[in-house]
Order: structure tokens, then C-alpha cells, then sequence
């Protein structure tokens, strides 16, 4: 799957940001090959939800460059990056709770519709169309990620697992090439977390996706990541293969705040278990 001959999907140069007098992230270079599954972890307030931001076109990076199939992304808005081929999701699920599960996947293929104004008012028969494959394509995503039979429910009445789920799925509408996920296992019990783990690599693979995520759940990252990076205050510390970065000495220390000695436990490795 993952071909490593392969000019990376996306390349972070030299990259920082600021917020007034405060750095978030500092110098920071990585990139990703094409068909991995990332980890990018830190303790709270590391950068990592910033670098998100600045990949998606929330913010603007104060210094450096984000390439996204070698073209150059900052200062793009996040549509238009969007609809380059990055899709995201949130750590606070943000789903259109008042819509069915199909609308709001439905909503998440908007950024591939052409019909404009003129088409909504007058229901010509290319928006009829386009709006009937959106339909098609909708549905289709939903059953892939096991919601066929929930199109009809309110998003909110969803269970928190099928949220999680719903969110993914919408991400998917846009046809993303790299997908972010932001926490996406956050506040599932053991056997959602192993379902999702299983559900991302299906997706990985089934639709050849770049996955990048930010996850705190070390079991998830060492699992099913084939790479990790940490930062720290807004710089990177380590990044490699999951085995490497769990046995990094600066990586125990940033999450425990001491070095950690070889007789003692290894917090990072009794959490991967």
C-alpha cells in the first residue's frame, strides 16, 4: 500500500506560528508519504491542533510553507483546500445535529457541486442531476462506514460512537486524498477504540487515503500508525517508527516531566499494550 519511492503527499517547511508574543509551533519540518497512517501526538498544548489549522487554511503560518501534492497551500482559503483534496474532523464532534445522517454527508460533498444560484432557483436539470448523484454518493459512504440503516436519524440522536462514525463519513463526501482526524477515539470504550482502529485502516486502504491523526490513546498511535511524530511546545522531538519513538527518552520525558530509568516502568509501553 504504501509505496516509499513516492514524492510525499505532504510536506511541512520550516513552519511556525504565533498567537501575539505566544510560539505554538516552531520550525517545524515533516512529511508524509503517500498511504500512511500518521500518528502526531504531544502533551496539551504541544501544537498539534495548530498544525491542523494551519494545513486546512484556518490560520496562516507566521513563517514557512505546507506543500499538498507539490503545490504550495498557504494562503488558500479552506475551501479551496478542501476541494484540493484535505478533509478534516473535529475533536468536539461537529455534526448539523437538527439533520439526518444523510444530510449532513450530504453537506460534505458540497465543495464538489458546480451548480450555482441560478441553478437552485430554477432546479434546471443538470442541478436535478448532480443533486441525485450527490444523493447516490451519500448513501454509498454511509453504508461504508456502517450507517446504511441510520440515513433517516437526526444526527443527534445518534450514539456517541455513531457520531464519530457520521463525522468520518462527511469528511469523505469531499473525496479527500489526506484526511486529519482529531482525536478520533475520544470518548469510546475499549471495543468502539479497536472497531475504529479496524474502520481507519479498511478506509486507508479501500480508498487509498493518506491519514494523518492526533491521538492521546498511545494504544491507537503504536497500533495502527506507520509513523509517529511528537512535538512539544510546539516543537518536533521525535518522530520515526512507532517502536523507535515509544523507546525515545525525550519522548517519555515530555510526558512524564522526568526521565524515566531502565528498571522502571515505561508508561508509553504499558499504554500500548
Amino acid at each position: 500500500m504504501v509505496n516509499p519511492a513516492s514524492s510525499p503527499i505532504l510536506q511541512v517547511h520550516n513552519v511556525s506560528h504565533s498567537f501575539g508574543g505566544l510560539s505554538a509551533l516552531a520550525r517545524l519540518d515533516m512529511s508524509l508519504g503517500h498511504g500512511v497512517i500518521a500518528g502526531l501526538i504531544g502533551p496539551n498544548g504541544a501544537g498539534k491542533t495548530t498544525l491542523f489549522n494551519l494545513v486546512t487554511g484556518v490560520y496562516r503560518p507566521t513563517r514557512g510553507s505546507i506543500r499538498f501534492l507539490g503545490r504550495e497551500i498557504v494562503g488558500k482559503s479552506p475551501h479551496r483546500i478542501t476541494a484540493m483534496g484535505i478533509s478534516r474532523t473535529f475533536q468536539n464532534i461537529r455534526l448539523f445535529n437538527a439533520m439526518t445522517a444523510l444530510e449532513n454527508v450530504i453537506v460534505g460533498r458540497h465543495c464538489r457541486l458546480k451548480a450555482g444560484v441560478w441553478g437552485a432557483v430554477t432546479r434546471n436539470r443538470r442541478t436535478l442531476n448532480e443533486e441525485a448523484e450527490a444523493d447516490e454518493k451519500a448513501r454509498a459512504i454511509l453504508s461504508l462506514v456502517g450507517l446504511e440503516q441510520r440515513e433517516s436519524n437526526l444526527a443527534g440522536n445518534l450514539p456517541y460512537g455513531e457520531q464519530r462514525r457520521l463525522e468520518i463519513a462527511r469528511a469523505l463526501a469531499s473525496d479527500p486524498k489526506l484526511l486529519l482526524l482529531d482525536e478520533p477515539t475520544a470518548g469510546m470504550n475499549p471495543q468502539e477504540t479497536k472497531a475504529l482502529m479496524q474502520f481507519i485502516r479498511d478506509i486507508r486502504n479501500r480508498l487509498d487515503l493518506t491519514v494523518l491523526l492526533i491521538e492521546h490513546d498511545m494504544r491507537v498511535v503504536m497500533g495502527i500508525s506507520d509513523q509517529v511524530t511528537v512535538l512539544d511546545h510546539g516543537r518536533k522531538i521525535s518522530e520515526g517508527a512507532p517502536e523507535a519513538v515509544r523507546k525515545d527518552p525525550g519522548v517519555i520525558e515530555a510526558y512524564l516531566g522526568k526521565r524515566i530509568g531502565s528498571g522502571g516502568a515505561h508508561p508509553l509501553r504499558e499504554q500500548a499494550r
